[in-house]
């Protein structure tokens, strides 16, 4: 049998795990179509703080997701008669999503939407006074009640606290391709960086002047994108509080910028957004 010299590559170079690509500081991710990706290396072994982090993060997840069932259950139970006695009788609304390395599982919600929304009108995107949404679907998707059955997707390990917001299929394929390999690799969240940026993602679907698919995969995914892979770059228990904390402040203050002066290094915001917020 063949024996291997010492040192050689036995490995093509066309074989040879690359780093995925950086952004330069201070350009605009706009001018061209590239989305930034992590500056580390694809193979990049988990480190002991790491380890660390995710075992202490998926015990505060347990510990908070747990809280929060028995603290809100007087919301549950008020929430489940109401849609039960109005709009289409509908109280849970559950949808495949992707997921943890971009596996599949279903995302729970308290039903807000006609039954067949995703087949109807603008799809799995939601615009400004949607047709779509039912009268009392308005109120819980304002102030994000009906993201309250995650706790129980939390609890299951399908998703934390905080993390990139799980997709439909047909919107995680709107991320340029780096971003698709990468932006799962934390496990998605009730709410995120990309959550709290874009806090108004409806008013902004409805006022760009473009068909909305069109625009989120031309604007919103690529710096949505951007975002979360900043999370990945500065996740840590600190970062995970901090954005717990921005959430609470954005649904009271929906028009605050506050998470841009406590947050370094977000990618930059682009022009279009500056205008609108």
């Amino acid at each position: 049998m063949p024996t291997i010299p010492k040192g050689s590559n036995i490995y093509s170079k066309a074989e040879t795990a690359k780093p995925l690509p950086t952004i330069p500081t201070g350009s605009n991710i706009y001018t061209r179509k590239v989305t930034p990706s992590p500056s580390h290396p694809v193979t990049r072994h988990p480190t002991t703080s790491h380890k660390m982090y995710h075992t202490l993060k998926r015990l505060l997840d347990i510990i908070i997701a747990t809280l929060a069932l028995i603290i809100l259950s007087p919301v549950f139970l008020l929430v489940i008669p109401i849609l039960r006695f109005t709009g289409e009788g509908e109280v849970w609304y559950r949808q495949k999503r992707v997921g943890y390395r971009n596996r599949h599982f279903h995302i729970l919600k308290f039903a807000t939407m006609l039954k067949d929304s995703p087949k109807l009108g603008t799809g799995s995107l939601t615009t400004r006074n949607d047709p779509r949404v039912l009268p009392v679907g308005r109120f819980l998707r304002k102030t994000k009640l009906n993201e309250l059955p995650q706790v129980l997707n939390v609890l299951r390990g399908d998703m934390s606290l905080v993390g990139p917001r799980p997709q439909m299929e047909v919107d995680f394929l709107k991320f340029p391709k780096p971003v698709q390999e990468r932006i799962y690799d934390a496990r998605p969240g009730i709410t995120g960086i990309g959550s709290i940026v874009f806090r108004d993602e409806e008013k902004l679907l409805t006022e760009s002047g473009m068909e909305p698919h069109a625009f989120y995969e031309q604007h919103i995914a690529p710096y949505k994108g951007a975002l979360e892979l900043w999370y990945q770059q500065h996740a840590s228990l600190r970062t995970d509080l901090l954005l717990l904390f921005l959430t609470g402040w954005v649904v009271v203050f929906p028009g605050s910028q506050l998470h841009f002066r406590l947050l370094n290094g977000l990618p930059e915001r682009p022009e279009w957004l500056s205008v609108r917020q």
